[in-house]
């Protein structure tokens, strides 16, 4: 019996169903048989990276009649289908319904939830579902779109010359589009120890019985959560005064309370001094206000940062200028190398997969068709899916403040809305900012059960010029969360009854009697 067989004999049903969901992922990302193409000629478009963005790039290009090559040095997909977005949300799918379970029998009368669940199968079902996506970020899928693939690492020679291996690729346009990857800061201990990143929590089969969770943005905050939520003790440390920086400082104080009261130890304002491996775990030590103490946990998840994927490609040689940040881009998207653009994670610092969707877009247009299209112009949404979920579009009260742009803010709170009372989901709010004395909306936070969603209403206002009266003047169907978006254009319109408008109306109707 070969070792490999060996191994898969006394494999658990968990593992061997594993292998099998990854094994089908990676032969539609990474095919182990795959032979690259042949170059022939010279490209109107080399994209180097497939995930989001070098995926939309090449598909786009390749759609409108553009010779295309993809080049991909991992797996297809990048981060959003392999570690980010597809594996966090299946598990948070699976979280939330662990915790309705958990309220049915309080909120709603319903059964009692007894016994424990079964993290195993949870992590399975994502792996499954995964897979089951995966051909659509796949190879076969991009070579029947017209686009010549090829597995390797890409390396420039020249400043309209790209090889993968032996072969060489010439172009007239190229995107950089290789993303970035978890990032792990300077502490005193810790590559020392095993730690998780986004690209290996989605590997466990059992549960920890301890998770530390280092960083309080986005991932830090879903991940300890439905962690929670599945049954794992979870200690989240943030060195900040509070949780979601970049979000508004209600929303970010919702999402603290929702993760107290699902179990999750908060340890703010804490910085760690070194971290240490404890027998089978690992103990984090931190100051905090002048005290020290230690953590110990089962399992460490470090959230904290991305670093860009530039190592490699020896971007001198074509005169392409990069930083620590990242790749250097202009507002067209164009790097210092006039015939080579990038989008996506690489360049970007707003690191979300719809935003690297329509950057490639504009490169699309204004790499192949001598467009002028600004990525400034994009009004880019954003949503951390916690339980409530934190949506965000243009400014925060914070970031408005900063920037010295003067508006006028209405908030509705969930508690008056009708549909989420009926829900028993009454965590959060909806806060449009307009601009001071008109109605063009400039930031809207969003939190509630589906923010995300309600949120799109007001991006699309953002992005087409539509002024809060707009959404007063458009009839919502009742009840629904969105509801609330409405009752914020009511509350605008209400500012427009002013002194002199009330006195002319008492006139009106003294005569009208």
């Amino acid at each position: 019996m070969s070792d490999r067989a060996e191994v898969t004999a006394h494999a658990t049903d968990q593992e061997r169903a594993r292998m099998t969901h990854d094994a089908r992922r990676r032969a539609a990302v990474a095919p182990s048989t795959w032979v690259n193409p042949t170059p022939t000629g010279r490209y109107h478009l080399v994209v180097i990276g497939a995930g989001t963005a070098g995926l939309v790039a090449a598909a786009g290009a390749a759609g409108l009649g553009a010779r295309v090559a993809l080049i991909e040095r991992h797996e297809m997909g990048g981060d959003c289908l392999n570690v980010g977005c597809v594996p966090s949300k299946g598990v948070i799918a699976a979280a939330r319904q662990w915790s309705a379970a958990r309220r049915a029998a309080q909120d709603f009368s319903g059964p009692r939830a007894a016994g424990d669940g079964d993290f195993g199968a949870v992590m399975d079902r994502m792996r499954r579902l995964r897979a089951d996506i995966a051909p659509i970020d796949g190879a076969e899928r991009f070579r029947g779109l017209g686009v010549d693939v090829f597995f390797g690492s890409a390396s420039f020679t020249g400043p309209d010359e790209i090889s993968v291996g032996a072969q060489r690729l010439r172009f007239r346009r190229a995107v950089i589009a290789t993303g970035a990857r978890a990032s792990a800061p300077a502490i005193p201990g810790l590559s020392d120890v095993p730690f998780l990143t986004n690209e290996t929590l989605f590997d466990l089969t059992e549960r920890p019985t301890h998770l530390i969770v280092l960083g309080g943005g986005p991932v830090g905050c879903e991940m300890a959560q439905a962690f929670a939520q599945l049954g794992t003790p979870v200690t989240l440390i943030e060195r900040g005064e509070r949780l979601l920086p970049r979000d508004d400082a209600d929303a970010a104080a919702v999402v603290a309370h929702a993760l107290t009261r699902d179990g999750v130890t908060l340890a703010m304002r804490s910085a760690v001094a070194r971290i240490e491996s404890v027998g089978s775990g690992v103990s984090v030590h931190l100051e905090s206000s002048g005290q020290a103490r230690a953590i110990t946990g089962s399992h460490l998840l470090v959230a904290m940062g991305r670093a860009p994927n530039v190592e490699g490609l020896h971007l001198d040689r074509a005169g392409i200028a990069f930083t620590s940040a990242g790749v250097t881009v202009d507002d067209r998207l164009r790097t210092t190398n006039h015939r080579v653009f990038a989008c996506g994670d690489i360049c970007s610092p707003l690191k979300f997969t719809h935003a690297a969707d329509f950057q490639a877009r504009t490169v699309i247009q204004n790499a192949l068709f001598f467009g002028r299209k600004s990525s400034g112009s994009l009004v880019i949404p954003w949503a951390t899916y916690t339980s409530p979920e934190v949506a965000q579009a243009g400014h925060t009260a914070e970031s408005a403040r900063a920037a010295g742009v003067a508006i006028d803010s209405f908030t509705v709170p969930m508690t008056d809305v009708d549909r989420a009372i009926l829900d028993g989901d009454t965590e959060g709010f909806v806060r449009v900012h307009v601009k001071a004395g008109s109605d063009q909306i400039v930031g809207a936070t969003v939190v509630a059960t589906h923010a995300g969603d309600v949120l799109a209403e007001l991006t699309l206002c953002m992005t087409n010029g539509l002024g809060l009266g707009a959404i007063g003047a458009t009839i919502h169907p009742y009840p629904t969360q969105g509801d609330a978006v409405r009752r914020c254009a009511d509350a605008w319109r209400k500012t427009k009854l002013t002194p002199m408008v009330r006195s002319l109306f008492a006139t009106w109707f003294r005569w009208f009697s």
